[in-house]
C-alpha cells in the first residue's frame, strides 16, 4: 500500500514538472543599479492582482516578489503574457542633502523606462535637507492641479508630495494632476515625492527640477499662476485630515493685469485652541493694512487685481480635545465686468425683521470653465453667496459676466406678540422699492405672519381674487403666492395662488408663512396690480376658511390643503361659496370615491345651504360622492379629516360653474293667478273688518300688549338659540289684537272717557346676518350618516314651535283671562318650506 501511494506522488510531481515545462516564458528584462546610486527597485503583487490565473516572477526560482538594491544586477521574467494585470514596480531613490551634494537641476527617471517592464510604475525621490535650507521643487513639463481625496487623473499620470515637521514625521502636502496651475513647491527640512505613471504610459521624464532656497521658516508654500480666466481648488496640508499644529502655509498667487481675482473657503473646520488663534492672513497689492487679517468664518476678499499672498495660520491645540484643523479653498480669476464699479445701496437700516440673500441659481455642473459670480460687499468682501441683515444700510456690487445666474430670496416677519393690540390691525405685503432697483431678479419673498396661540388667527385679503393653482387650471402669471403653515412641526401647505380667480379671502387659524414666488422678469408690472392684506382676526378653530365668489363665465377648481400629501389628521377646511340671486351653481366632485381609510375617527363633509340652513352630511370613508348637484343659495362646503392609516389619505377636488336660474312658465302663470285670488280676499275681508268696527261701541280703548315669558323660544337638543337667524324668523314681530284692552281702566280720566295712548309702528331687523361654517360631527362619532333635508327637522328634535314671544289679548267682560298663553313644545306644526 505504502509504495502504491509513492508510485502515485511521482507520477502527480512529473506531471506538474512538465506542464510547468510547457508555461509561457515571457520577456527577459535586466535590471543593473551602479553602486551608489541609492536606488532600489521592488518588483510585488498589485493591489488588485487578479486571482483566478496565476503569474510568477522567474529568476533564480518562482517568486512572487523580487527586490534589487544598489549595485545588484538581476535577469528576470514573467510567466504569464500579461505581467501588469498581477504586479507593479517601485523604484525609490534616497537622497541626503545633509551629509552629502544634492543633484540640483532637472530629475531624471533612474533606470529609464525603457529597460523596465511594462508594469504600473512609482518612482519615489526621498530628499533629505538641513533645517534652514529649503528645497524649491520646480515643474516645467506641465503645471499641477490638485485634487481632493476621492478624485482620479484623467491620464493616471500622478504626483504625491510630502514633506516634513521633523526627522521623524511626514506631513501630506497634496496629491496632483497636470494641466494645473501650481508652478512651485517649497518645503522646509526636505521632500518626499511619488510619481505614478501607468503601464501604457510612455513618459520618460519625470517632468521637475530641484532646487535650493533659503529657509522660508513655515511648512510650504505653493506658488499658483494664472495666464488667462480659470479657477483653482486648493486644500490645506494634512487635508482632509487635520493641519499640523502650530504649522504655517502660505499660497502665493500670480495674476495678470487687467483679471480680478475672487477666493471662497468650499469647506473649513477650527481646532480647539489654548494659545494663538487660528487665522488666514493676506498680503494684498495696495491695500494699507497688510497683512488682512480674516478668520476662516469671514467672508473672503474678492475683486482683487493683481498678485496676492494667503496664509493659513493654525494654533497650539488643545491635548484633551484638539479637534481639527482644514481648509479647501477656490480662487477664481476672471475680466472685470462693465458694471463691477457700480455701487447698490440696500437700506435695511428701518428694518427689523427683514433679511435678504444674493445666491447663485441652481445650474448643471459644466466641464469647461465657468467664470463666478460674485457679490462683494464694499467693494472688498466678496463671495457667491452674500446675506444681508436688519439693521444696517449695506453697499454691495457684482463680479459677474452674467447676473441671471444669481437670485434673491428674502424674509420679514410679522408678528404679534399682545393680541390686546394687534386685533383687527392690517399689514400690506408689499415689495420693498429698493428690490426692484438691484440688478438681480428676485425668486422669493417670505412674509412670516406669527399670532399668539389660540388668541388670533389672520386673514389674507387680495386686492384681486385669487385663482388655486391646479392640474386643472394651472396658474400662468409671472408670480404666485405660496401659502404654508409656519407652526413647527406642522407640515401643512395650503396650496399656490394666482390672480384671476375667484378666492376673495383666505382665513387661517395659526402661523403662516406667505411666499411671493417669481417666474419672470417682468412680474414688476403684474405685481404692482396686486396687493395682499393681512389682518389679525378673532381665532377659529378650523384650519382655514376660504370665502369665494365664482366666475359667471369660468369654472373655480378648489383643493384641499396638502394635495400632494393628504390633508393633515383631524384638521377641518371649510369653504364659503357665494351664489348670486340670478345664478344657479353647479356643485361636482372629480371622484367617486375619496379613498381615506381611518385608523380613528370619521372624515365627514358637510354641504349646507346659508339661507335653507339644511345639512347634508357625508362620510368620505364609506359613502360615495354626491353626483353634481345645483344650488340655489350661497352655501358652505365643510371637510373634516380623521386620523387616517399611511398611504390611504384625504384629498378632494371639486369645482363649480354658475348658470343664470330660469323659472318654468307654468310656475309664473299658477303665481299670477295665485297672487290675484290672494289679493281678492284680502280685499274682501278687509272691507267686511272696516263694517264690523263701526257697529262696535266708541268706548273700547287701543290695545295695549302683554309680555308673556312662559313661551319657550329654544328648540330643545339644538346647537343654537334660534334654528333660523334673527333675519328668517318672525320672532321680534309684535302682534296687535283689536280688543278690549287689558287694565284698560287704568287709562280713564275723571269724566270716564279713555285717554288715546300713543302708538308707533315696529320695523322687523334688516341688517346683515352673522352665519358660520357648519360644525362637523364629532370625529370620534360612529353614527351613521344621515341626510337632512330642507322640509324635514333634525332627528331628535321635536318640530319646530311657531310661537312668538309676544302675545296679546283683550278682557272681556271687563275682566283679565288668567288662562295660560303657552304653546306646547309637542305641538304639530307644518315645517316651512325655504324659497329659493
Amino acid at each position: 500500500m505504502a509504495s502504491l501511494s509513492r508510485g502515485v506522488t511521482v507520477a502527480l510531481l512529473g506531471i506538474l514538472l512538465l506542464g510547468a515545462a510547457r508555461l509561457p516564458r515571457g520577456v527577459a528584462y535586466e535590471i543593473d543599479l551602479p553602486r551608489g546610486s541609492g536606488i532600489t527597485v521592488l518588483l510585488k503583487p498589485g493591489t488588485q492582482a487578479l486571482q483566478a490565473k496565476l503569474c510568477y516572477i522567474m529568476a533564480k526560482r518562482w517568486e512572487s516578489t523580487l527586490s534589487i538594491k544598489a549595485g545588484e544586477k538581476k535577469v528576470f521574467s514573467f510567466s504569464c503574457q500579461d505581467p501588469h494585470n498581477y504586479f507593479v514596480i517601485e523604484i525609490q531613490k534616497n537622497i541626503d542633502c545633509v551629509s552629502g551634494q544634492c543633484p540640483f537641476g532637472e530629475v531624471h527617471l533612474q533606470p529609464s523606462t525603457s529597460v523596465l517592464p511594462t508594469l504600473n510604475r512609482t518612482f519615489i525621490w526621498d530628499i533629505k535637507a538641513s533645517k534652514n535650507i529649503s528645497l524649491e521643487l520646480q515643474f516645467s513639463l506641465s503645471r499641477l492641479r490638485q485634487i481632493g481625496p476621492l478624485e482620479d487623473c484623467p491620464d493616471g499620470v500622478t504626483h504625491r508630495i510630502s514633506g516634513r515637521v521633523d526627522a521623524s514625521t511626514m506631513v501630506k502636502i497634496g496629491t496632483f494632476c497636470g494641466n494645473g496651475t501650481v508652478s512651485r513647491i517649497k518645503m522646509q527640512e526636505g521632500v518626499n515625492l511619488a510619481l505614478d505613471l501607468p503601464w501604457f504610459h510612455k513618459r520618460n521624464v519625470s517632468g521637475f527640477s530641484i532646487a535650493n532656497r533659503s529657509s522660508i521658516k513655515r511648512l510650504c508654500i505653493i506658488e499658483s499662476v494664472f495666464e488667462g480666466e480659470g479657477s483653482a481648488t486648493l486644500m490645506s496640508a494634512n487635508y482632509p485630515a487635520g493641519f499640523p499644529e502650530d504649522e504655517l502655509m502660505t499660497w502665493q498667487f500670480v495674476i495678470p493685469a487687467p483679471l480680478r481675482a475672487s477666493v471662497s473657503f468650499l469647506q473649513f473646520n477650527v481646532s480647539n485652541c489654548v494659545k494663538k488663534e487660528e487665522r488666514v492672513e493676506y498680503y494684498i497689492p495696495g491695500s494699507t493694512t497688510n497683512p488682512e487679517v480674516f478668520k476662516l468664518e469671514d467672508q473672503q476678499p474678492g475683486n482683487m487685481a493683481g498678485n496676492f499672498n494667503l496664509s493659513l495660520q493654525g494654533c497650539d491645540q488643545d491635548a484633551q480635545n484638539p479637534g481639527i484643523l482644514r481648509l479647501q479653498f477656490q480662487v477664481s480669476v476672471q475680466h472685470p465686468q462693465n458694471d463691477s464699479n457700480k455701487t447698490y445701496v440696500v437700506d435695511l437700516s428701518k428694518e427689523r425683521t427683514m433679511s435678504l440673500s444674493i445666491e447663485p441659481r441652481p445650474s448643471k455642473l459644466k466641464r469647461e470653465f465657468v467664470p463666478g459670480c460674485f457679490v462683494c460687499l464694499n467693494s472688498r468682501t466678496c463671495s457667491t453667496n452674500l446675506t444681508l441683515t436688519a439693521g444696517s444700510k449695506h453697499s454691495i456690487s457684482f463680479l459677474c459676466d452674467d447676473l441671471t445666474r444669481l437670485w434673491i430670496n428674502a424674509e420679514k416677519t410679522i408678528s404679534c406678540l399682545d393680541h390686546r393690540y394687534c386685533h383687527r390691525t392690517r399689514y400690506s405685503l408689499q415689495l420693498p422699492q429698493f428690490i426692484f432697483q438691484l440688478p438681480v431678479q428676485l425668486h422669493d419673498f417670505t412674509w412670516k405672519l406669527l399670532v399668539p396661540k389660540d388668541r388670533l388667527s389672520l386673514a389674507l385679503v387680495p386686492a384681486q381674487k385669487l385663482q388655486q393653482h391646479t392640474h386643472e387650471r394651472v396658474c400662468n402669471t409671472s408670480f404666485s403666492y405660496l401659502v404654508a403653515s409656519a407652526v413647527p412641526g406642522q407640515n401643512l401647505y395650503f396650496g399656490s395662488f394666482c390672480s384671476g380667480g375667484s378666492i376673495e379671502q383666505i382665513q387661517v387659524k395659526e402661523n403662516i408663512s406667505v411666499t411671493l414666488r417669481t417666474f419672470a422678469p417682468n412680474f414688476q408690472q403684474e405685481s404692482a396690480k396686486q396687493d395682499l392684506t393681512v389682518s389679525f382676526i378673532p381665532h377659529f378653530k378650523e384650519e382655514s376658511v376660504f370665502t369665494v365668489t365664482p366666475d359667471t363665465k369660468n369654472k373655480i377648481y378648489l383643493r384641499t390643503p396638502n394635495w400632494d400629501r393628504g390633508l393633515p389628521s383631524l384638521a377641518s377646511v371649510s369653504w364659503n361659496i357665494s351664489v348670486p340671486r340670478n345664478q344657479v351653481a353647479c356643485l361636482t366632485f372629480l371622484k367617486e370615491r375619496t379613498g381615506v381609510v381611518c385608523q380613528t375617527g370619521r372624515a365627514f363633509m358637510i354641504i349646507q345651504e346659508q339661507r335653507a340652513h339644511a345639512e347634508e352630511i357625508f362620510s368620505l370613508e364609506e359613502e360615495v360622492l354626491p353626483k353634481p348637484s345645483f344650488r340655489y343659495h350661497s352655501f358652505w362646503v365643510n371637510i373634516s379629516n380623521c386620523s387616517p392609516m399611511s398611504g390611504k389619505q384625504l384629498d378632494l377636488l371639486f369645482w363649480v360653474s354658475l348658470t343664470p336660474r330660469t323659472t318654468d312658465l307654468t310656475v309664473i302663470v299658477l303665481a299670477v293667478v295665485g297672487g290675484g285670488a290672494l289679493l281678492l280676499f284680502a280685499l274682501g275681508f278687509i272691507i267686511c273688518f272696516v263694517k264690523k268696527n263701526k257697529k262696535k261701541k266708541i268706548t273700547k280703548g287701543p290695545a295695549v300688549g302683554i309680555y308673556n315669558g312662559n313661551v319657550n323660544t329654544q328648540m330643545p337638543m339644538q346647537p343654537k338659540k334660534f334654528q333660523k337667524g334673527r333675519k328668517d324668523n318672525d320672532s321680534h314681530v309684535y302682534a296687535v289684537i283689536d280688543d278690549t284692552m287689558v287694565y284698560g281702566h287704568l287709562l280713564q280720566d275723571a269724566s270716564g272717557s279713555f285717554h288715546q295712548a300713543e302708538v308707533d309702528t315696529y320695523r322687523p331687523f334688516q341688517g346683515p346676518t352673522g352665519d358660520f361654517p357648519p360644525s362637523p360631527p364629532p370625529t370620534n362619532s360612529r353614527a351613521p350618516t344621515v341626510k337632512l333635508a330642507t322640509d324635514e327637522p333634525p332627528p331628535g328634535s321635536p318640530p319646530e314651535s311657531e310661537s312668538e314671544p309676544y302675545t296679546f289679548s283683550h278682557p272681556k267682560d271687563g275682566k283679565v283671562s288668567n288662562r295660560s298663553t303657552d304653546t306646547p313644545l309637542l305641538d304639530a306644526h307644518e315645517p316651512t318650506e325655504p324659497g329659493e
